[in-house]
C-alpha cells in the first residue's frame, strides 16, 4: 500500500485538537493525534508545510523507515513540535497496518500483557473537604486510583482545581491568564490534604498528586518526606526536569515514588533518569514522544531498570491518543498506570471510539486498528479557537513555573 493522501484536521469541540489522517491507494486510512496544547498551529504548519508532501507515494507499511526518515532526515530534530508531528504520522501508520492485518493494534504489537489497564481520575476541590468528596465520587464510579489536588488557603487559584470537576481544561483564554503561587502555603497545606484522605478512605485506594514542576529539589524532597506516611502511588513532576541531576537530590532524601516525563519528547530526555533509577514511573505519551515506535523504545529502556509506564492522558490529548495509548498499555510488560480524564460529549462524538471503562480499568477495543476514528463533517462544525495555558508568578511578581 502506498500513501495517497495526507490531511490535517483542526477541530475544537470544547478544546483544540489536531488530527492527522493518512489514506492509502487501497482506501485504508489511519489517524494520529498531533495536538500540542497552546501551540497547536505550529504542528499544523509543520505537518502541512514540511511533512505531508514527503509522505505521498511512500510505502505505508514501512513504519520504521518513515520514522527514521522524519527524525534523522531533519537536521533540526527533536523538540515538541517535531516529535508531535512524527508521533501523529507514526500512530496513523500503525492504525493502517493493524487495519490491513485485520487485528486490533495490541495484537500487532505482540499481544496482551494484561486483561485491562488500570487508570486514575482527577479529584479536585476548592478546599480539603471538597476534594475529599470528589475522591469519594471517583471511588463510587469504580476508580481504584485517584489523583487529588486541593485549593490552598490564601491563593486565589491552584493548578488542577477547576469549577468543572470532570472536564478540567487549563487552556482557558485567548491570552494567558496569570496565577499567583506561594510555595510556603502549598508545602504547609498538601500533607493536611492526604492526612484527611487517608483518615476518611484508609489505604484501599491508590492516591496520586501532581506538583507541576513548582518546587526546588530540596523543597520537593521535603514534600516527599512529609507524604511518606500516606503511601502515595506517586508524586508527579516535583521539580523542573531541565536539570535531571536535581532528581538525585530528591531521591537521596525520600522514598515517595516519583513520576515525570509528560513534557519529554525522546528517549534522550529521560535516559539518565531511567538508567540511574531516579524515577519510578515514566509519563511520556504516544503523541508527544514520536508515536508508538519511539514510545516502545522508552518503555523497553525503562523496563531494564524496573521502571514502569504512567502515560500522560489529560484532555489536551484527543481520544485518538487515548485509543493508541491503551493498545500500547495492553501490550507493555512494564505498564504501571494510565491517566484518564473524561472528554466532553462533543469530543466523544467527533472522535467515535471503541475503548470502554469498567471497574477502574480501561479496555482497548477489538476492532482492527487502534479503534478511534474522526467524524470530519462534525469536526468541521467546531472551528479552531485560540486558547493559551496560564502563566504563573510568585507573590512578588517573579515569573515561575506553570
Amino acid at each position: 500500500m502506498k500513501i495517497a493522501a495526507v490531511k490535517v484536521i483542526v477541530t475544537c469541540p470544547g478544546r483544540n485538537f489536531v488530527t492527522l489522517k493518512i489514506t492509502t491507494d487501497q482506501g485504508v486510512h489511519g489517524i494520529g493525534d498531533a495536538t500540542l496544547n497552546g501551540r497547536e498551529l505550529a504542528v499544523v504548519s509543520y505537518l502541512q508545510d514540511h511533512v505531508a508532501d514527503c509522505l505521498v507515494g511512500r510505502d505505508a507499511g514501512a513504519i520504521e523507515d518513515i520514522w527514521q526518515y522524519l527524525y534523522r532526515g531533519c537536521y533540526w530534530r527533536r523538540g515538541p513540535v517535531t516529535m508531535a508531528a512524527i508521533g501523529a504520522v507514526d500512530t496513523a501508520l500503525w492504525d493502517i497496518k493493524a487495519k490491513a492485518a485485520g487485528m486490533p493494534l495490541y495484537e500487532l504489537l505482540g499481544g496482551r500483557s494484561r486483561r485491562g489497564v488500570m487508570v486514575y481520575g482527577h479529584a479536585s476541590g476548592r478546599d480539603i473537604e471538597e476534594t475529599s468528596d470528589e475522591v469519594a465520587r471517583y471511588i463510587e464510579l469504580g476508580y481504584r486510583a485517584i489523583r487529588a489536588q486541593s485549593g490552598v488557603p490564601g491563593m486565589d487559584s491552584t493548578y488542577g482545581v477547576s469549577a468543572d470537576r470532570m472536564y478540567y481544561e487549563p487552556a482557558d483564554a485567548a491570552l494567558p491568564t496569570e496565577n499567583v503561587w506561594s510555595t510556603e502555603k502549598y508545602l504547609d497545606h498538601v500533607p493536611k490534604l492526604f492526612d484527611r484522605l487517608r483518615e476518611r478512605f484508609g489505604f484501599g485506594h491508590h492516591l496520586l498528586h501532581d506538583v507541576h514542576h513548582r518546587l526546588t529539589p530540596m523543597e520537593a524532597a521535603r514534600l516527599g518526606i512529609s507524604l511518606e506516611d500516606y503511601r502515595l502511588f506517586w508524586m508527579e513532576d516535583p521539580t523542573p526536569v531541565e536539570n535531571q541531576e536535581a532528581f538525585r537530590l530528591i531521591r537521596k532524601h525520600t522514598v515517595t515514588p516519583l513520576a515525570v516525563g509528560e513534557i519529554f519528547n525522546t528517549v534522550w530526555d529521560c535516559k539518565d533518569l531511567l538508567s540511574e533509577q531516579l524515577i519510578d514511573y515514566i509519563r511520556t505519551t504516544v503523541t508527544h514522544a514520536g508515536g508508538i515506535t519511539h514510545l516502545r523504545r522508552i518503555a523497553d529502556l525503562a523496563a531494564m531498570y524496573q521502571i514502569r509506564t504512567g502515560c500522560h492522558g489529560a484532555t489536551d490529548l484527543s481520544p485518538v491518543c487515548m485509543g493508541a495509548a491503551l493498545h500500547f498499555d495492553t501490550w507493555a510488560p512494564n505498564f504501571g498506570i494510565q491517566e484518564y480524564m473524561l472528554h466532553t460529549e462533543p469530543t466523544d462524538e467527533v472522535f467515535p471510539h471503541d475503548y470502554r471503562f469498567s471497574e477502574g480499568e480501561l479496555h482497548a477495543g477489538e476492532s482492527p486498528g487502534h479503534g478511534v476514528d474522526i467524524d470530519e463533517r462534525l469536526a468541521a462544525k467546531y472551528p479552531y479557537r485560540k486558547a493559551y495555558l496560564p502563566v504563573n508568578r510568585l507573590r512578588d511578581g517573579t515569573m515561575w513555573n506553570w
